[in-house]
């Protein structure tokens, strides 16, 4: 039976990754303040209509902070560290005097408004960057993604799921061991506090590392099939290439100050010799895929949301480079530009027509969902 777009399900987590690094392409692409806060209450409002009640689905909160302290650190960097810029004077701090081998570094002096701005804007769009990321790492299952990794790419993709799922179980652990602390009359807040969570979170990951291992031995992790050498070289050499002709046209593309004409090309080679290695390199791979995640409009809606609003920041950064530019010198209130605020809009779209996902449905239904199958394959 298929389902509608209304149905409970889990959606493809590639849909919300592509989703999400469209949002990324935007921040990357602007200093503008009002399309990146826009980006971010997009980012914001898809995580509150779309996230599940999974532990790795809590750690949007998390990134929200970093972001924050991302946007002070930019801000206090630039005035202890910073060149004035502009006219406009707050305060001047005490310099401190360098020798002749730190020519261009200082430490101290004017404070303008100008530089303040500027600092705020850069701290915005890393904070946005940060933030949509989260918002992916919210929205889909780590252990979902790692099924829809290409055979050739699946221990990679097991160490990079490790590396994903580490700051939501960290976030699950100390929230259970604070609460184990406050029903027992401890202390949860302060330097003690942090000192009496350490241990015990030490503990669970290193029961979890141990955990992780003894299943991925028994499930015959790293089996390989055999192949001949020249297939194995080939498909090297082919992804090597793809991967650097690949980074190179993404950051031409990227990169809002560079317009250079063989960006394209180069990310359509790159990414044409890469699927040939993949697909050379997948021989070895020795492994089977239970009811793999259906790829059904949702997810062409969630993704095409992403991709339209990347494409269209990218293009008008190409055609009008002033225009995502946050100014900040003359001081002027920052001009929204419209085609890119109606393509980040567009990205709401996935908070309308993406499926909920089966825990939330059922608790909404009063089904409680069992912990050890949240995250499970619908």
């Amino acid at each position: 039976m298929t389902r509608g777009a209304g149905s409970p399900r889990w959606l493809h987590p590639g849909a919300w990754w592509v989703w999400a690094l469209g949002l990324v392409t935007v921040a990357s692409r602007t200093t503008n303040p009002l399309l990146l806060a826009l980006v971010i209450a997009v980012a914001g409002w898809v995580v509150s209509q779309r996230r599940s009640q999974a532990p790795w689905a809590r750690s949007y909160a998390v990134f929200l902070r970093l972001a924050l302290l991302v946007i002070g650190f930019r801000v206090l960097f630039s005035v202890v560290f910073g060149v004035a810029v502009g006219t406009h004077v707050l305060l001047t701090l005490p310099e401190l005097p360098l020798p002749d081998w730190a020519a261009g570094v200082h430490i101290g002096g004017a404070v303008t408004a100008e530089q303040l701005l500027q600092a705020g804007y850069l701290g915005l769009q890393l904070a946005a960057i940060i933030v949509c990321i989260g918002a992916a790492n919210s929205l889909a299952s780590p252990s979902r993604l790692l099924k829809s990794v290409p055979a050739a790419l699946y221990e990679m993709g097991v160490a990079v799921v490790v590396a994903m799922t580490f700051a939501p179980q960290l976030v699950a652990d100390v929230g259970r061991v604070r609460a184990a602390h406050r029903l027992r009359g401890r202390r949860t807040s302060g330097v003690r506090g942090l000192a009496g969570a350490v241990m015990p979170v030490l503990e669970g990951a290193l029961e979890r590392a141990v955990s992780l291992a003894a299943a991925m031995d028994s499930r015959g992790y790293g089996r390989t099939a055999g192949v001949s050498p020249r297939v194995r070289r080939t498909a090297s050499m082919l992804l090597l290439l793809g991967l650097l002709g690949a980074c190179v046209g993404v950051y031409g593309l990227l990169d809002a100050g560079s317009t250079g004409p063989f960006a394209v090309p180069l990310l359509v080679a790159g990414l044409a010799a890469a699927v040939v290695g993949v697909v050379l390199a997948g021989r070895r791979g020795v492994r089977t895929r239970y009811r793999p995640d259906p790829w059904r409009r949702p997810e062409w809606l969630v993704a095409g949301s992403g991709v339209l609003a990347g494409v269209v920041a990218v293009a008008v950064s190409l055609a009008d480079p002033v225009a995502l530019v946050g100014q900040y010198s003359p001081l002027a209130w920052p001009q929204l530009p419209l085609a890119a605020a109606a393509a980040v809009l567009a990205a709401l779209l996935p908070g309308a027509v993406a499926p909920p996902p089966p825990d939330v449905a059922g608790a909404a239904a009063g089904r409680v969902p069992r912990p050890d199958r949240v995250g499970a394959p619908a």
